[in-house]
């Protein structure tokens, strides 16, 4: 059963973030993919996550493909103009490639090559109108393809702000509804609570929301999280949870595995599991779910 078909069918769906190496030795990424071939719907390849260089969601994405597992291709606004962002969505699309995310892509400065300067070409908003375009079989300056793409769109949506911030992020989602996208991944969630005002106008039951579930390393990267990220909240008590573990990565684990069981249950579309370089632990998070 193939991601769309899945989530239209209203059942839930498991994605993992798996990052293409720095470098060209992909064993790694292999390895750790085929650990879960068949548990993970699709495999969401970043396009170099938090502006730090690596092989190109492109590559990474054709590369497991190869192998026989889907992928969810990101695709960002930050390093390609219009012309290089349409050349690389057909070829995804020739590659196999059927699900893309679109996303405006974090800004160069805190990356590892900081005055690398952002493009920035078209907004989000144009990127995904442009996947809408391309799949009426044109590009972007009107002319004729020779054979059409056919994707399931997805973006971002930010749950977890609110007041004035969500009414903006609520306006914005709908744009983007309005040019097709199909699905939208949350940040990291940890807690149904945390997004109430986000659900008390967005029925999650009828709108693709996949929340993100992130596997905490550390009481640190938790404590850091609720210090700098004002959209992102880890309770107390989880917190605590860790602290007092005597395994506290084996707790980090069945944390992750807890929360992926309160999204199904709740009703979500499915969730996003981001691991952040620990894609080793990917079968233990999955399992019992």
């Amino acid at each position: 059963m193939t991601l769309k078909s899945k989530l239209e069918a209203g059942n839930f769906a498991i994605l993992a973030e798996i990052d293409p190496p720095k470098g060209v030795d992909v064993s790694m990424m292999i390895n750790n993919a085929m650990k879960v071939k068949g548990d993970v719907d699709a495999f969401i390849v970043p396009e170099m996550s938090s502006a730090v260089m690596r092989m190109s969601a492109l590559g990474g994405a054709m590369i497991l493909q190869s192998k026989g597992m889907e992928t969810v291709m990101q695709v960002c606004c930050r390093d390609r103009n219009q012309l290089a962002l349409q050349a690389d969505i057909l070829a995804a699309y020739s590659c196999g490639i059927k699900n893309i995310m679109a996303l405006t892509g974090d800004s160069p400065t805190i990356g590892d090559h900081s005055q690398a300067k952002g493009v920035y070409n078209i907004t989000l908003l144009e990127l995904i109108h442009t996947i809408k375009i391309l799949q009426t079989g044109r590009d972007m300056a009107g002319i004729e393809l020779t054979g059409k793409p056919e994707f399931l769109v997805g973006s971002t949506v930010n749950a977890g702000l609110k007041g004035n911030d969500l009414e903006v992020e609520l306006e914005e989602m709908n744009k983007k509804v309005e040019e097709g996208t199909k699905f939208f991944i949350t940040p990291p969630l940890f807690s149904i609570e945390s997004i109430e005002s986000f659900l008390n106008v967005v029925d999650h039951r009828k709108t693709k929301i996949i929340p993100t579930v992130l596997l905490l390393k550390s009481v640190g990267m938790a404590r850091y999280m609720n210090r700098n990220m004002n959209h992102i909240h880890v309770p107390e008590d989880m917190i605590m949870r860790i602290q007092k573990a005597a395994d506290k990565k084996a707790e980090c684990v069945l944390i992750a595995n807890q929360i992926i069981k309160n999204f199904k249950e709740e009703g979500f579309s499915g969730v996003n599991i981001s691991t952040i370089g620990w894609e080793d632990k990917l079968p233990e998070i999955i399992k019992g779910i």
